[in-house]
């Protein structure tokens, strides 16, 4: 993809309008740590915390010693299942 930055966005064409959603899309499936996770939620960084060592995220998180990563997408859906 090379599209131009200065190009104003009303002379892109829908193909590379679809490109860049696609990559935006793409960057932004997955958040990192407690902090990231609170954001996702919403919440303060020590809810996500307790939320986390609950259990109900646990098909979202991928957890390797510190390292935390969360499936947003994922995460809000077991979210919406909990609160059911």
């Amino acid at each position: 993809m090379n599209i131009n930055p200065k190009k104003p966005l009303l002379e892109l064409t829908v193909e590379e309008f679809l490109e860049l959603q696609e990559l935006n899309a793409l960057e932004k499936k997955y958040e990192y740590g407690l902090i990231g996770l609170a954001k996702v939620l919403g919440c303060s960084r020590s809810k996500a915390a307790k939320l986390k060592s609950s259990g109900i995220l646990d098909d979202a998180i991928i957890q390797n010693g510190h390292h935390i990563i969360i499936d947003k997408e994922k995460a809000m859906q077991l979210m919406a299942l909990y609160k059911k």
